[in-house]
């Protein structure tokens, strides 16, 4: 680009800034900044500019200055420890033992052998007859007028960024800890033959052209994290859609995890192997006895049901134990136990724990989309609001239902989507809850419940082939991945 076109392009801080500098002399950025009479920030952006576009040699200096610490600062309030020195033993009536001095004082060891040792030098003290300190008159200009080292400390305040030349007084004060040295690096420049040319050319000129075709800079904007944004999203969906968000606790008692949802206290999932125990505390709380005694009932016998249970004698301490949640089922047998409105619609999304090997999709820590609908309604509504789920939610294209199997349900079926890269995945599973779960809860009516891996669902929606990238630092990938939007 050529100088008459570059000069139509110059921004007006830069015009102001080639001004400044037009003497030819090489000035600072705080010179600059005054002679120009813009900020300081818009300077260093200017020559930045000028540099780029080769109008202005820059170059940088470092500078030295010095500021004062949290301990200086209470020195420039107080006194030095020398004027308090020479003061209290005026107050003191001129003289006084060393003991009764240091204690009048409140300076600290370290301070008041700093003042006793200038008091000792400038004949400002002598010991009397008494072996008391005594001052000698000689201390009057002292209390006259401020030591040149408080002047210093002052002006050092004043102006901490200024630069100031080593002195005797400062190594002093450094070593007392009054002092921090500092540094910082300073712009210089000076406007070169190109630079006065686009000058002489833009002060003629009223008009500036713009480039509308040059790059810029991409514009990283804040936003919330993108799987955090999804859950939101799906969060809002389900309360406009009339849910009521359940308690979703990350530690439950077994009692909810396993016992109200009828599964047998020998049931392989309730092994080491496949969830996880609280060391400490490792029991809580149960509900009323009344309905744990239901619950029971169901185990050993069927109670009311029709069922026969599990035949064997239930333990009220493995019920009470403590756990992290193993599925956001947990959360709808507490609701089941605390109460729901029929007809009701409830969810949550809970975080779940169970010691799965992590691989592309299982993960040890994970989320799941728990809910249930307690209605007039029947196992074929829910395969309708499992595959809404997948379409809508996930922009899952195929969805299948499989027969499977649950403790709690009956009848039971799994869905699972087709990923354009990893194939057919599982999603979760839903059904019925049993007899055995409700009647004992005094609850009439079906439940469709289902409890579906939320990560996978945003896999799907995010574009995600490996699920541990939805929990990933990685900042590339945070700064191009666009918001989630159901």
């Amino acid at each position: 680009m050529h100088i008459e076109e570059i000069a139509k392009t110059l921004s007006e801080i830069e015009v102001k800034t080639l001004n400044a500098l037009s003497s030819g002399a090489k000035l600072s950025e705080n010179e600059i900044a005054v002679k120009a009479a813009i900020p300081i920030d818009s300077v260093r952006r200017a020559l930045a500019w000028l540099k780029e576009k080769n109008l202005a040699d820059v170059s940088q200096k470092e500078v030295c200055f010095y500021e004062l610490t949290e301990k200086g600062r209470q020195v420039v309030e107080q006194g030095l420890p020398e004027e308090r020195f020479i003061l209290t033993l005026k107050k003191l009536g001129n003289k006084a033992s060393v003991k009764e001095l240091l204690k009048e004082s409140s300076l600290s060891r370290e301070e008041f052998n700093i003042a006793f040792g200038k008091a000792k030098r400038y004949n400002w003290v002598v010991f009397n007859e008494n072996n008391e300190l005594e001052l000698t008159g000689l201390e009057a200009d002292l209390l006259a007028k401020k030591l040149p080292e408080q002047k210093l400390l002052e002006k050092i305040r004043a102006n901490e960024l200024a630069s100031i030349e080593q002195s005797k007084a400062l190594s002093e004060f450094l070593k007392r800890g009054l002092l921090e040295k500092r540094s910082r690096i300073v712009l210089e420049a000076q406007i070169n033959e190109n630079g006065k040319r686009a000058l002489a050319i833009a002060s003629k000129s009223k008009e500036r052209f713009y480039n509308l075709q040059a790059e810029v800079e991409p514009l990283y904007i804040g936003k919330k994290q993108p799987y955090a944004r999804f859950l939101d999203e799906i969060r809002r969906k389900l309360i406009v859609m009339g849910f009521k968000e359940m308690k979703s606790p990350l530690i439950v008692q077994e009692f909810y995890n396993f016992d109200v949802l009828y599964q047998p206290q020998d049931h392989p999932a309730r092994e080491w192997a496949s969830t996880f125990r609280l060391k400490n505390p490792r029991y809580g709380k149960l509900p009323d006895k009344k309905i744990v005694n239901a619950v029971k009932a169901a185990h050993e016998h069927g109670a009311n049901t029709g069922s026969t249970g599990w035949r064997y004698k239930w333990s009220i301490e493995k019920a009470m134990r403590l756990m992290p949640c193993a599925h956001g089922t947990a959360h709808s047998a507490r609701q089941l136990v605390e109460g729901i409105e029929i007809p009701g619609k409830y969810f949550s999304l809970a975080r779940c724990y169970r010691p799965d090997k992590p691989d592309k999709t299982h993960l040890m820590e994970f989320n799941q989309l728990e809910g249930i609908i307690a209605a007039d309604l029947n196992f074929k509504h829910l395969l309708g609001i499992l595959k809404q789920f997948a379409e809508e939610i996930a922009n899952a294209k195929k969805v299948k239902f499989y027969p499977d199997y649950y403790p709690f349900t009956e009848p039971s079926v799994q869905l699972s989507a087709k990923h354009p890269e990893l194939g057919w995945i599982e999603f979760g599973g839903a059904g019925l809850f049993r007899p055995e779960i409700l009647e004992p809860l005094g609850i009439k009516c079906n439940v469709l419940a289902w409890g579906l891996g939320i990560d996978r669902l945003a896999m799907f929606k995010l574009g995600i082939e490996d699920m541990r990238e939805l929990f990933s630092s990685n900042l590339a990938w945070l700064r191009k991945e666009p918001i989630a939007v159901l």
